[in-house]
């Protein structure tokens, strides 16, 4: 007789999701995810195939939920440098009622990345190329606008931006507190008055 799941997938991995956020790849143990998921290993197993089959279904639904669709709210914007402040605004407001001090999935699996395959290496690398370029479409808005000057390469500050964003993320998983999360925005935000 062929098994059949007596559970949510998709719980299942929101589950999973939140305990690969909170202590990463490497320190997730199977006992973990099952607890969490509140299933046996065998329906692990038998759902998602192995640890590393089920950490990248999760990573790529936290990528969708979080960085994708923030970023499509923000594209949509009128105001380019409204967007990019939004994102830090965002990113700020969250990581200040991040009483678990998570931080950002994504960006903490980047501070691992050389100890993950390369189709994890490949979705962090793919997701961070889209940050840097949505800021980059965004300065060259800015740039068409006459918001920032034409001299400033957009790249260069795609770049920053993307590192900002960054070190943001590390710091506030309880490093800093507000006012030096928001003098990093001040900072990101800095090259609209060169």
């Amino acid at each position: 007789m062929p098994w059949e799941k007596d559970f949510d997938v998709e719980h299942a991995v929101d589950d999973a999701m939140r305990v690969f956020w909170m202590k990463g790849y490497e320190a997730t143990s199977i006992s973990d995810l099952v607890k969490a998921m509140n299933i046996n290993k065998g329906s692990l197993y038998n759902a998602f195939g192995n640890k590393k089959a089920l950490f990248i279904k999760a990573l790529l639904k936290y990528d969708r939920q979080n960085r994708q669709a923030l970023l499509r709210r923000l594209e949509a914007m009128d105001d380019p440098l409204a967007a990019i402040q939004a994102l830090f605004d965002a990113m700020i407001k969250e990581s200040l009622g991040d009483r678990e001090y998570k931080g950002c999935m994504l960006v903490n699996t980047a501070i691992e990345l050389p100890h993950h395959a390369s189709d994890v290496q490949e979705i962090v690398s793919s997701a961070m190329g889209d940050f840097e370029g949505f800021f980059a479409r965004m300065v060259r808005r800015a740039q068409e606008s006459g918001q920032v000057r034409d001299a400033l390469d957009a790249d260069t500050i795609a770049k920053s931006l993307l590192s900002q964003v960054v070190g943001l993320r590390v710091l506030s998983r309880g490093v800093f507190d507000t006012r030096s999360l928001e003098a990093i925005r001040a900072q990101a935000l800095s090259f609209t008055k060169a």
